[in-house]
């Protein structure tokens, strides 16, 4: 008689519902490129660290390395607030799960007389997800998105 194997992970990871195309199609359909980043032509990175309760709501947010301004980190931070994971509680633990993504924001080529028809282009977004493992002990599941208008 073979006995069924313990997993070996007592505490999992969060995840999104759906998986990563589930997660691009979310920041698709809800992400809203600032109206002063566009006027401004201003594109980057914004990497957010954000924190999961017990119950997979995202309870904290907070932008890490430099500020693009413009409202981009605001953009950035609402879009991540507003998303929901599917959490497994382990024995009944309550845990507070800590991730990171990366939301590149990247305007078109385009010559000076179509820059105004810009402005009514629907963002459309180009995930790079990958997992890593910053320790053995201790995995971490980083997610970056590049937005593109266009």
């Amino acid at each position: 008689m073979h006995k069924p194997s313990k997993d070996k992970h007592f505490i999992k990871q969060p995840w999104f519902e759906g998986g990563p195309k589930a997660m691009k199609q979310f920041v698709t359909d809800n992400l809203r490129y600032p109206q002063e980043a566009l006027e401004q032509r201003l594109e980057g990175t914004v990497s957010i660290r954000y924190d999961i309760n017990h119950v997979g709501n995202v309870i904290d947010a907070k932008v890490i390395g430099h500020a693009l301004g413009s409202g981009l980190e605001e953009e950035a931070i609402r879009l991540v607030k507003s998303m929901k994971f599917k959490v497994d509680t382990p024995r009944g633990v309550k845990v507070v799960y800590h991730n990171t993504i990366q939301i590149h924001f990247k305007l078109p080529q385009i010559s000076e007389s179509t820059a105004q028809a810009q402005f009514n282009y629907a963002p459309t977004v180009t995930p790079i997800i990958t997992a890593t493992e910053e320790k053995k002990k201790k995995p971490s599941v980083s997610y970056s998105y590049t937005v593109n208008l266009g």
